[in-house]
């Protein structure tokens, strides 16, 4: 096998069960009960993940190869709420069978049941996560469910980054405590939480891979995406030299449909992993569930991460490079935007429904999980999260000199557009990824900012004498190269802040030996922050912040 089950999608009545193995196999099934009452027939679908020669697989790839897994899935029904039941899974290969331990299911509990979230983001195989894992699984023993704010591998259609990355800390090892890591002198395995646990994940930017290629490596073509509208613009345009294979017809036909898709993004790697609750969005980009007394909506808001260098020979976030400003098929188009989120946008108007509808109304904790962070000391919550206006420069030859972006501070969509409605639906608590930090804000409204992200290593954090990079055509005044672009003042943790070398206490976390979680209890409605020395193998996890989310 190769991944333990884990639980999606719990609701009522039911909960699904899926796990993964290497082949194909004859049969596969999930026992219910101890000693066993019911077998149920799984249903099994092939996912054609990938290698390359940069996979950290026991095999070796010398070239792109296609790694065939197969993905199992239960949906157990008629449950009552509150119940757990004992469960493992089986698969069988002719006379072979390989069974799981025994773990627990449920379905969605009561209203009125005390949880324990477990908040965390930007996993990406970073060495410090595994720890960060054991240590919340310390204090807490069990969690009731998992909220992800994104960029959970590193390039999603690389199988082993999900499975058996040679280094131990894959993401499903890390979140069902087969990692292996070591730090400070102590190997660390995470904990076995996603068996017992629903995970909610949301897409981050390393969830999008970019224009498919059958010999590229998978990291380039990760790095290579192109906004949709430039693919429908290829393909609409007939090309200098005509392509047979390639038609010109409507945009609607599902072989337009994948040409575009093969040639601008895809999530199809996180739609096939996970079974997230129904969503209107065709791709699962973002959905809405209830969760005990929370209502959790997960959107998709994220973009392209481009390198703030102020380098001219690479496709940056500020420029393209000066040796290809004649070829726009090696263009980047700037740090665009995935799935809208302005007024006009699908999702925005599924929003504006989703937050009047009477789930959300009733919700006791009402909270928005997306990736890009709103407010941030990090490094990338700039530029302004808006699509990019290109400024071409030319020689009175009529050659291009230079091709730039900017994004104008005003348009920026999630400060403009999405928190002002959040805020008046009454959303107590976004959660965001991103930066690799822990740092929070709270509007003069009471909605809580949390971005806790500092899991696996951090960028740092840009107060005092460590400002952003930006390009020297770049205007700081929109463009903010120190602190929180965006107005608010981070808060100071209130029981254990760090501390600068002067004494003064920090309003940050952002470290590659010390790593952080959050947890919120909503017995009280508090959020808890802990930090923990990965160095100090000795060491428990400290408590160094909480607050509490109100009506």
């Amino acid at each position: 096998m190769l991944s333990e089950p884990f639980l999606q999608n719990p609701t009522p009545v039911s909960v699904t069960v899926v796990w993964f193995t290497e082949f194909e196999g004859t049969a596969h099934w999930l026992e219910l009960g101890h000693p066993v009452k019911t077998k149920i027939k799984a249903g099994s679908q092939r996912l054609d993940l990938r290698e390359d020669e940069f996979s950290y697989t026991v095999q070796t790839y010398t070239q792109l190869t296609s790694r065939p897994v197969w993905r199992h899935a239960v949906n157990v029904t008629e449950l009552q709420a509150g119940h757990t039941l004992p469960y493992r899974v089986v698969s069988q290969d002719g006379e072979q069978i390989q069974q799981s331990d025994l773990f627990t299911l449920q379905a969605s509990p009561p209203a009125g049941q005390p949880l324990n979230i477990l908040l965390t983001s930007d996993h990406q195989l970073m060495p410090m996560v595994a720890a960060n894992i054991q240590q919340a699984a310390a204090i807490y023993g069990k969690f009731d469910a998992v909220f992800h704010a994104g960029d959970l591998v590193n390039v999603p259609d690389r199988a082993s980054e999900w499975f058996d990355d040679r280094r131990g800390r894959s993401f499903f090892p890390v979140l069902q405590g087969k990692a292996s890591v070591q730090l400070g002198g102590r190997i660390y395995q995470g904990a076995p939480i996603l068996q017992n646990t629903p995970l909610f994940p949301c897409i981050g930017n390393h969830e999008v891979m970019g224009r498919h290629s059958d010999s590229e490596p998978l990291h380039l073509q990760f790095k290579n995406p192109h906004p949709r509208v430039v693919a429908e613009a290829r393909y609409l345009s007939p090309p200098e030299t005509p392509d047979h294979t390639r038609p010109i017809e409507a945009l609607g036909t599902d072989f337009a449909q994948q040409w575009i898709t093969d040639h601008s993004f895809n999530y199809q790697a996180y739609q096939n992993i996970f079974s997230l609750p129904p969503t209107p969005a065709p791709q699962q980009q973002y959905y809405a569930v209830t969760f005990g007394n929370i209502r959790l909506i997960a959107l998709m808001v994220t973009n392209v991460w481009r390198s703030p260098e102020d380098n001219p020979q690479t496709a940056g976030r500020y420029q393209e490079s000066e040796g290809q400003l004649t070829q726009p098929e090696m263009w980047g188009y700037g740090q665009f935007i995935f799935e809208p989120i302005t007024p006009d946008s699908q999702q925005y108007q599924w929003l504006q429904t989703e937050l009047a509808g009477l789930e959300f109304q009733q919700a006791k904790y009402k909270i928005v999980m997306f990736h890009h962070p709103p407010h941030s000391l990090g490094r990338n919550v700039i530029p302004p999260y808006t699509d990019p206006r290109a400024d071409e420069d030319y020689a009175p030859d009529g050659s291009i000199r230079h091709r730039r972006y900017h994004y104008p501070k005003e348009d920026n969509y999630i400060i403009k557009h999405l928190l002002p409605l959040l805020e008046t639906a009454g959303v107590q608590l976004v959660i965001c990824g991103h930066s690799h930090l822990w740092n929070r804000f709270q509007s003069p409204g009471g909605m809580h900012y949390l971005e806790t992200s500092n899991v696996g290593n951090s960028y740092g954090a840009h107060i005092g004498d460590n400002p952003r990079k930006l390009p020297a055509f770049v205007d700081v005044e929109n463009d903010c190269p120190l602190g929180n672009p965006n107005g608010l003042e981070p808060i100071v943790p209130i029981i254990a802040p760090l501390l600068a070398d002067d004494g003064r206490p920090l309003p940050y976390i952002a470290s590659n030996e010390i790593t952080v979680f959050s947890v919120l209890e909503t017995a009280t409605g508090t959020v808890k922050s802990y930090y923990y020395q990965t160095r100090q193998a000795d060491v428990q996890a400290i408590l160094f912040d909480q607050f509490c989310l109100t009506s």
